[in-house]
């Protein structure tokens, strides 16, 4: 294994736990009552089209090829029912306003005036932005497309934009990793699933547009490596194995950590834990988005 773990990359024994404190902040937006009729008033039909159309939107009017590539663990078939007709309803300027008018609305419901006008939030942002500035751009085309983007000037849309660079970022090193493993998309979100401790399997499976059969299929695969038993649950060798690629995975998220230094990307990650308990409790995510109750840690 020649990628470094996070014992011996600069920030990387920071990057998973600032990752998590912030990252509902960011993925709220896709389960927003907002974000839907702000995609509904463009024309875009269904959550599925909403979805794939407003997370590739900064990447430009790619097709459906470009957006299996780059979310990695969707069922190709599904993404080629909605891209590119998307574009040809709206375009990807126009998706990319609309996202963010929804995340203003979102954040502004979720956090409250006060908490929108706070010091705290205000310090988060810039925080946030400056982890941002040691992002780089080669081989993370979804981190790219993003990262294109004009800033915002409030501060509550600045933290949630400068979550969407990190989290893009961490998310184009972990499709890298997973290659590197060889994991496919569906293996990947099997064995997240069997772990417990992200996105429920009825939701994952749904949403992601996988079979019960093509679902079974990757259970198989992953118990002739060895990594799930006869029940489809983690073997000692897959807990072992999904925390390598997570330590590779914080390894190549580490830049912007090192970059803002341990002191304040622990303030960071206060902050974020604070805000991210906040919209939790005042509903960002319908009941049974996760496999057990969604906390930050």
């Amino acid at each position: 294994m020649t990628e470094p773990h996070a014992d011996a990359t600069p920030g990387a024994e920071l990057a998973r736990p600032c990752h998590r404190s912030l990252e509902p902040l960011h993925s709220l937006i896709y389960f927003s009552p907002e974000a839907d009729e702000a995609f509904a008033a463009l024309g875009l039909d269904g959550t599925r089209m909403r979805y794939f159309a407003g997370r590739a939107a900064p990447m430009g009017a790619v097709g459906a090829g470009v957006v299996a590539a780059t979310f990695y663990n969707f069922n190709p078939l599904v993404i080629a029912e909605v891209i590119p007709q998307a574009w040809a309803i709206t375009t990807p300027d126009a998706v990319v306003a609309a996202r963010f008018r929804a995340a203003d609305a979102a954040l502004r419901k979720l956090l409250g005036p006060d908490t929108i006008a706070s010091e705290e939030l205000a310090e988060a942002a810039a925080l946030a932005r400056r982890a941002t500035e040691a992002c780089r751009p080669e081989a993370r085309p979804l981190y790219a497309g993003h990262a294109d983007l004009a800033w915002p000037e409030e501060p509550h849309l600045v933290l949630w934009h400068a979550q969407s660079l990190l989290r893009e970022h961490r998310g184009d090193g972990h499709l890298m990793v997973l290659q590197a493993v060889g994991l496919t998309g569906l293996q990947a979100l099997v064995l997240q699933s069997a772990a417990g401790d992200g996105l429920s399997r009825q939701f994952s499976q749904a949403s992601r547009g996988w079979s019960d059969d093509e679902w079974a299929q990757a259970q198989r695969e992953l118990a002739d490596r060895g990594l799930l038993d006869a029940d489809g649950e983690l073997t000692e060798q897959g807990v072992a194995f999904r925390e390598d690629v997570e330590q590779r995975t914080d390894a190549l998220a580490a830049a912007p950590w090192a970059h803002l230094g341990a002191e304040n990307a622990q303030r960071l990650a206060g902050y974020g834990k604070k805000l991210s308990t906040q919209v939790l409790k005042a509903g960002a995510f319908p009941k049974g988005t996760f496999a057990r109750e969604k906390r930050v840690e």
